[in-house]
C-alpha cells in the first residue's frame, strides 16, 4: 500500500537502483556521502541567491541540480555500506536547511519586485513543507512507520515538491517578460509571477494534504497497536 503517494514504491526503488553505479563511481573519486550532502546544500544556497536576484531560470536549474546530489548521497551510502545515524542526521538536517534557504531566497526576490502575494505563498509553502518533514520525523521517533515507511505516505514528499518548484522556476524564467499594461491603465501580473504563484500554491496545498495524510496514517497505526495490545492482554 502506498497511502496515496504520487510516487509508487516500485518507481522509488528503480530510481534508487539506477543511481547506484554512478554513486559507486563518485565514491571511487574520493567523495563520501556527507561530502555530497554538503555540496547539495551549497547548491541550494546558490539557488537561493539566484532567486533573490529574480534569476528564476538559474534558480530552477540549480534546485534541480542540487536534488541530484540529494539522491546520490543516499545511493552512495547504500552502495558502499556507509550508512550511519550521523549520515542520516546530516542528510535530513541539511535537506531541511537547504529547502528553507531556497524559499527565503524566493521571499526576498519576490519582495524586491513588489509582488507581495508571492512572499506570503513562499512562506506558506515553506511552512507546509516543514510540517511534512516534521510529521515523518516525529512519527518515526515514536516508533510509527519505522525506516522509510513514512516517506511513502502522502501526495507530496520532498521529491514531488522539488519537481514542482524546479519546473515552476524554470518556466517562470523562460516566460519572464515585461508585464503588459491593462486596458484601464493598470499593470497586468507578469506571466512569470503567475507561474511562480501557481507553483507555490500547489506546493502549499499538496504539502498540507500530505501532512493530513500522515496524521491519519499514524492515527490508524496507533489504533491498530491498541487493538493488538488488547487482544494480547
Amino acid at each position: 500500500m502506498n497511502d496515496g503517494t504520487t510516487i509508487p514504491i516500485g518507481t522509488r526503488d528503480r530510481i534508487r537502483g539506477s543511481l547506484e553505479p554512478y554513486a559507486r563511481l563518485i565514491g571511487r573519486l574520493g567523495f563520501t556521502p556527507n561530502t555530497l550532502t554538503l555540496i547539495g546544500f551549497g547548491i541550494a544556497v546558490l539557488a537561493a541567491y539566484a532567486a533573490t536576484s529574480q534569476a528564476w531560470l538559474y534558480a530552477g536549474a540549480l534546485v534541480g541540480f542540487g536534488a541530484l546530489f540529494d539522491l546520490l548521497d543516499g545511493a552512495l551510502a547504500r552502495a558502499t555500506s556507509r550508512t550511519s545515524k550521523l549520515g542520516a542526521f546530516m542528510d535530513s538536517t541539511f535537506d531541511r536547511v537547504g529547502e528553507a534557504v531556497v524559499y527565503l531566497g524566493l521571499v526576498i526576490g519576490l519582495l524586491e519586485v513588489g509582488f507581495y502575494l508571492g512572499p506570503q505563498l513562499a512562506a506558506a509553502a515553506m511552512a507546509s513543507a516543514f510540517m511534512v518533514s516534521y510529521t515523518r520525523a516525529k512519527s518515526e521517533s515514536l516508533g510509527f512507520s519505522s525506516g522509510s515507511g513514512m516517506a511513502r505516505v502522502g501526495l507530496a514528499p520532498r521529491e514531488v515538491r522539488t519537481v514542482i518548484l524546479t519546473f515552476g522556476l524554470v518556466a517562470a524564467g523562460i516566460m519572464d517578460r515585461p508585464a503588459p499594461t491593462g486596458g484601464a491603465g493598470g499593470a497586468v501580473l507578469p506571466l512569470s509571477h503567475m507561474i511562480l504563484l501557481g507553483s507555490l500554491a500547489l506546493i502549499t496545498v499538496l504539502a498540507t494534504i500530505t501532512t493530513v495524510q500522515r496524521i491519519v496514517h499514524v492515527y490508524r497505526e496507533a489504533k491498530e497497536e491498541e487493538r493488538d495490545n488488547s487482544d494480547g492482554a
